[in-house]
C-alpha cells in the first residue's frame, strides 16, 4: 500500500474514532466499531495504531493546532502587535471550533486514559512557547513594554481558551455577542496594555 493511501486510511480511522467517541464515550466504543465506521478492518486499525488509546492520541496530534500555529508564527506574522494577535486569535478559534468534538473528548475522557492529559497538553504548552518567543522579540524591538513574556503568553492563551470554553457548551454561550467582536475587543485591550 502506498504512503498516501496509508495516510488516508489513518485519517479515516482517526475521524471515525473522534465521531464515535464524542457521541458515545471512550469506553462505549470498540475498535471493531471504529474500523467498520471507517470502512476498514480492525486488523488495519491495530496494525496502524496498536490500541484505541494510541489511535485517539494520534488523532489529537494530527488534528490539533500545533502544526497550523507553527506555520502562522513562522510565516505569517508581520511584527505589528494588533495585527499579529488578531491573526493568532482568529486562527486559534477557527482550529478549536473545527475540532470541538475532539476537545470535548479531551475534557471528558482525560481521567479514563492514563497519560492522555499529558500528551494533549503538549499543544497549549507549545503555543505558549511560540507566543513567549514572539513577545520577547517584540520587546527586543521596543514594540511592547517590558513584561514577563511567558506570563503574558499564558494570559493571552488562557483568555482565548476561556472564550472558546464559554462557547463549547451551548447552554453557557452568549449568543448576543459575536465571536469576532469578542476577539477584537480582547485583543484591543491586551494590545493597549502592552504598547509602550
Amino acid at each position: 500500500m502506498d504512503e498516501v493511501q496509508k495516510d488516508s486510511n489513518r485519517d479515516k480511522m482517526m475521524r471515525a474514532a473522534i465521531d464515535l467517541i464524542a457521541s458515545r464515550g471512550y469506553k462505549s466504543v470498540t475498535t471493531l466499531e471504529i474500523a467498520a465506521a471507517s470502512g476498514l478492518s480492525e486488523k488495519t486499525l491495530f496494525r496502524n495504531f496498536g490500541s484505541k488509546q494510541n489511535l485517539l492520541e494520534a488523532a489529537f496530534e494530527r488534528f490539533h493546532y500545533k502544526q497550523e500555529m507553527s506555520r502562522i508564527f513562522n510565516e505569517q506574522l508581520v511584527g505589528e502587535l494588533h495585527a499579529d494577535l488578531m491573526l493568532i486569535s482568529r486562527n486559534y478559534h477557527e482550529i478549536m471550533n473545527r475540532n470541538r468534538k475532539m476537545i470535548m473528548i479531551g475534557i471528558k475522557e482525560a481521567e479514563n486514559l492514563p497519560g492522555f492529559s499529558k500528551k494533549t497538553s503538549e499543544h497549549p504548552r507549545q503555543l505558549v512557547a511560540f507566543l513567549t518567543d514572539y513577545f520577547k522579540k517584540m520587546d527586543a524591538e521596543k514594540k511592547m513594554i517590558k513584561a514577563n513574556a511567558e506570563i503574558q503568553a499564558f494570559s493571552f492563551i488562557s483568555m482565548n481558551y476561556g472564550v472558546f470554553l464559554s462557547n463549547l457548551v451551548e447552554d453557557t454561550y452568549f449568543p448576543d455577542v459575536p465571536l469576532d467582536a469578542v476577539i477584537e475587543e480582547s485583543v484591543r485591550i491586551f494590545v493597549r496594555a502592552l504598547t509602550p
